[in-house]
């Protein structure tokens, strides 16, 4: 049996999947939530800019073109922040298998995108724990940008207009998020992260990420 640690002082897991908008993350959230939910374990799920506090301050900032780099880094930071201490943390101690639609790391590509140095923003989420498993759906920018035309369409933020790289909504979205991609490249080996192609059938991601999950709680690291 392969022996596991994990990487923080509660008693569940921490368990992130990371990647842009359109990469499929809530899907496979949601299926591994089911895989999990199957075994009898507690699931808890949290998605990002979701705090009762803080969320509803973004969508306006955002609805009324008010954000700037400074202050879209330090929403976001408050939003994560509030989140850690209401609800990540105390699931984490009550033993569930907490499940994130994105950690910090989208900060730090965001960020760094938008012009912020990167040790400003790691120390803004230093107090942040490691996660046990972080899953990166890494898909190429013309995938990304059909699905998000045929789903949610070209968000303003989300296309990087903002920065002001295009005023052609596709091309702006094309850069920003080719930059933001090359962000998470730097991350990869940095925070240990399994990088799947987000191009495989949704089975065959969900089958990767279970039996990595698997091989954890077959270690008895949880009850």
């Amino acid at each position: 049996m392969k022996c596991f640690s994990k990487k923080h002082e509660y008693e569940g897991l921490l368990i992130v999947i990371e990647g842009t908008d359109g990469s499929g993350k809530s899907t496979q959230l949601e299926l591994l939530k089911r895989f999990l939910q199957a075994q009898s374990y507690g699931v808890m799920v949290s998605e990002w800019k979701t705090s009762r506090l803080i969320a509803g301050v973004i969508d306006e900032a955002k609805d009324r073109n008010l954000l700037n780099a400074t202050t879209y880094s330090l929403l976001y930071a408050s939003d994560f922040a509030d989140r850690l201490e209401n609800v990540i943390i105390p699931a984490l101690k009550s033993g569930f298998v907490v499940l994130l639609d994105r950690y910090y790391y989208t900060a730090l590509a965001r960020d760094v995108v938008r012009g912020q140095d990167i040790g400003w923003v790691k120390n803004l989420y230093e107090y942040a724990p490691e996660p046990d498993l972080v899953f990166y759906l890494d898909m190429p920018v013309d995938i990304l940008l059909k699905r998000i035309i045929g789903t949610t369409g070209l968000d303003f933020y989300e296309s990087g207009r903002d920065m002001g790289f295009s005023t052609d909504f596709y091309k702006s979205f094309q850069i920003y998020q080719q930059k933001c991609l090359d962000e998470y490249d730097n991350m990869k080996s940095e925070y240990g992260f399994i990088s799947i192609d987000g191009t495989k059938s949704i089975t065959e991601i969900a089958e990767i990420m279970q039996a990595e999950v698997q091989t954890i709680l077959d270690s008895g690291v949880i009850d």
